[in-house]
């Protein structure tokens, strides 16, 4: 996958026809065709690693089960019960089922299935992650445009320092010190968790679970006062969780826009007298878009799997926060579930992200 391509430059007449007789969907296709066996072999490869993390880390999954104080006889029996008995090749075999048939095991610490756990978690995770890249996207793409832009000058200092504070900020310290002063001492915002007490009953009376989205569900069942209150419960993590998104977006953008204004394409376009704005937001920009797709869908990957700390800062019941809680009872099966469930989400952003070039730019076959 290539993070960068050239500019628009005009095609010769060759080009200009393969292109114009090549539709959006045959591109898409050819595309998706490319790229689906990769993807494939890379989610075989994270099955892989996560069965020999499982064999590897210090944790027995038969002595979990049934605890310290099981005789012999029951433990062996445990162990043939999950299988452990059985050589390694087999066990990856039956592991490997196992999972295609979406079977992660029973969760230790819940008693549930963990495919039940992962999608009572994921969606809470998914709306915060979602609503940080919208924000790191809507701040960050033309905070990136004025920086590069503005280079050597105030704005372009100013946006940089911003940037690298969104940067050197522990995410903990900084939830931490926005609830302290947002929610402990303005009372602004609602404090941890995605609703306030009073009105969780309210939300499983009235509510009907579409998505799992509190906000989404609720706008869509009519019940605009949990909506407020959840609006007020998720300000602040997506605050925090979108300021380092948009300190890595604008960074980005900052340097793939840099990189399109040195191009002779713009140097030619202002030459013929083409308006600035046009030149920066409609040519330089959309050839930086191309790149930056790969920015944003990382991006949102990373929130995906790394707002651990924000979701225990929180108390928001998320995927990482129930990964932290299954890693410290070591509920394996847990761990290993979201860790795949995890992964399949930054297979399936690559995938949208590479299909995505198709449509940005035509050349990309």
């Amino acid at each position: 996958m290539s993070l960068s391509h050239g500019a628009h430059d005009p095609a010769t007449a060759e080009e200009e026809s393969a292109i114009a007789g090549t539709g959006l969907l045959p591109r898409i296709a050819g595309r998706f065709g490319k790229t689906l066996f990769s993807l494939v072999v890379t989610l075989f490869g994270l099955l892989l690693v996560t069965f020999a993390i499982a064999r590897l880390v210090p944790i027995d999954p038969a002595l979990a089960v049934v605890g310290p104080r099981a005789t012999q006889a029951q433990y062996e029996a445990a162990r043939r019960d999950m299988g452990l008995d059985q050589p390694i090749p087999v066990q990856f075999v039956k592991y490997l089922g196992d999972v295609v048939q979406g079977d992660f095991g029973r969760s230790n610490l819940t008693a549930r299935p963990v495919l039940e756990d992962v999608r009572n978690a994921f969606p809470a995770t998914l709306e915060l992650a979602t609503l940080a890249t919208l924000l790191g996207v809507l701040l960050g793409v033309p905070a990136g445009v004025v920086s590069a832009v503005s280079q050597g000058r105030w704005p372009d200092h100013v946006l940089r320092v911003v940037g690298l504070l969104g940067y050197s900020m522990p995410v903990f310290w900084l939830g931490l010190i926005a609830l302290l002063i947002f929610y402990g001492q303005l009372g602004w915002v609602g404090g941890p968790g995605r609703l306030d007490v009073s009105y969780e009953l309210s939300y499983e009376l009235d509510v009907t679970a579409y998505t799992g989205s509190i906000l989404i569900d609720s706008a869509l069942s009519g019940a605009w006062d949990v909506f407020a209150n959840a609006l007020t419960h998720i300000a602040l993590p997506v605050f925090v969780l979108g300021y380092f998104s948009l300190a890595y977006i604008s960074r980005m953008t900052r340097s793939f826009m840099l990189e399109q204004l040195g191009q002779e394409y713009v140097t030619a376009a202002r030459v013929k007298g083409v308006p600035e704005r046009r030149v920066v937001w409609v040519h330089a920009l959309g050839n930086a878009m191309v790149p930056l797709i790969t920015v944003i869908a990382l991006s949102y990957a990373a929130l995906l799997e790394g707002s651990v700390l924000t979701e225990t800062v929180f108390a928001w019941p998320g995927l990482g926060l129930y990964i932290t809680q299954a890693l410290f009872a070591a509920d394996l099966n847990a761990v290993l579930g979201g860790t795949v469930v995890i992964g399949v989400s930054f297979i399936v952003l690559n995938l949208l992200s590479d299909l995505l070039y198709a449509v940005v730019d035509p050349r990309a076959q």
